[in-house]
């Protein structure tokens, strides 16, 4: 009910403004003069619903006081029609409209039962219905009439505040338009985040298999070859820094900061790679073929990414051996490959890490993607082959 009479009485400074034609039209009707100002508050508080902001303080107070849960307003489309538009003026005026009749009418039934029962105020009561007039006087009878008049009061409240609590989501609640406006939201959140995690996965996991590894290759070399260990330590620590920068760009935008430039590494920065994995004890057999130059933007990056998480997998189940790595660029297509060895190798195992389990899933979602194709599995009684396609758009 404080819900209805706060909108009711804020309506009120607008009233003034409402009375300005009916003053101006003076040799009207008293009648005209009222339906008149009646129809100019109206247009007048309708107006007030049109503006965004008004909708955002109804929603936050029909979620406070009413206790409904509504969402945040989302921006309607362009294409969004005119009656979603409509909806907050239409709100509004049944809030004023409900608002007065409940203030109105259950003020008036709660004086009466406040007034009646002690003759206060020299209050009296008349009823009349079919030509006869009755009335309750001041013995039990006014007593009764007083509790009807209370009992009705509180149903006039309790009826108020169920409309407004009923109309609340269908007119301030997110249209069709909006609630598709909101699912596109949420979607494009949960693609970012998911590209997010992707892009952590790849580079964080990358990164904490290699520098496990050579922080263990150090160790083990360090006294018999001093200048492998430095060298080794000198590929942490640029392993790291990647890393690191990978790591802030993805919290920056978590946080929802303006961040720096996402930073891009495509298959220009391969070499690199190859030299960490090198320095964590792998041989590395690269076959790079094509220009690699005309794979850019998008496409490089991924590939990258792809070519990364076949090496991490390679680093972590490998059991020694070559790990081969084939690059190839044709104008239609771009061809990659991994193959390392698998099981015991003489005198070796296999390195145990442990694994998420979603290194090869969103490595099949990003070719899904990029609209290619991938294939990973055992090649042959030893080795272990991902081998992924995708095809090249050139630039027009």
């Amino acid at each position: 009910m404080l819900f209805a009479v706060l909108g009711a009485f804020a309506s009120l400074p607008l009233l003034p403004f409402a009375m300005l034609p009916a003053l101006g039209w003076r040799s009207a009707p008293y009648g005209v003069q009222v339906a008149l100002t009646l129809l100019v508050w109206a247009a007048l508080i309708g107006a007030v619903g049109l503006a965004r902001t008004t909708r955002r303080g109804l929603v936050a107070a029909a979620r406070r006081l009413l206790k409904v849960a509504l969402p945040d307003p989302a921006a309607a489309p362009a294409s969004a029609p005119a009656a979603d538009r409509l909806r907050t003026p239409l709100w509004l005026l049944l809030h004023v409209a409900i608002g007065w009749t409940g203030a109105l009418a259950g003020g008036v039934l709660l004086l009466l039962g406040v007034t009646l029962p002690g003759g206060w105020l020299d209050a009296e009561l008349e009823l009349s219905l079919f030509g006869r007039s009755a009335r309750p006087g001041d013995g039990w009878a006014s007593w009764a009439v007083a509790l009807a008049c209370l009992l009705l009061a509180a149903a006039v409240c309790a009826g108020v505040t169920g409309a407004l609590r009923w109309l609340a989501p269908r007119l301030l609640g997110p249209s069709a338009a909006e609630r598709l406006a909101l699912a596109a939201e949420r979607e494009r959140a949960l693609a970012e985040r998911n590209r997010l995690a992707h892009e952590l996965h790849d580079s964080i996991g990358h990164t904490l298999t290699a520098t496990t590894i050579q922080a263990a290759v150090a160790g083990e070399v360090l006294a018999a070859d001093p200048v492998a260990a430095r060298a080794a330590l000198r590929s942490i620590e640029e392993s790291a820094r990647s890393a690191l920068e990978d790591l802030d760009y993805v919290l920056g935008v978590l946080r929802e900061q303006e961040s720096e430039t996402a930073p891009t590494r495509t298959l220009a920065d391969l070499p690199e790679l190859f030299d960490r994995l090198r320095h964590a004890g792998a041989v590395v057999e690269p076959d790079l073929t094509g220009d690699l130059a005309q794979v850019q933007g998008t496409l490089s990056r991924a590939a990258y990414r792809i070519l990364q998480e076949g090496l991490t997998n390679a680093l972590r189940h490998g059991a020694g051996g070559p790990v081969q790595v084939r690059v190839a660029a044709a104008p239609d297509r771009l061809e990659l490959r991994v193959v390392n060895r698998t099981g015991a190798g003489p005198g070796r195992s296999p390195r145990a890490f442990p694994t998420s389990g979603h290194g090869l899933p969103g490595l099949a979602e990003r070719v899904r993607l990029l609209h290619g194709e991938m294939e990973s599995g055992a090649d042959g009684p030893h080795h272990w082959r991902l081998a992924v396609r995708l095809p090249v758009r050139l630039p027009a």
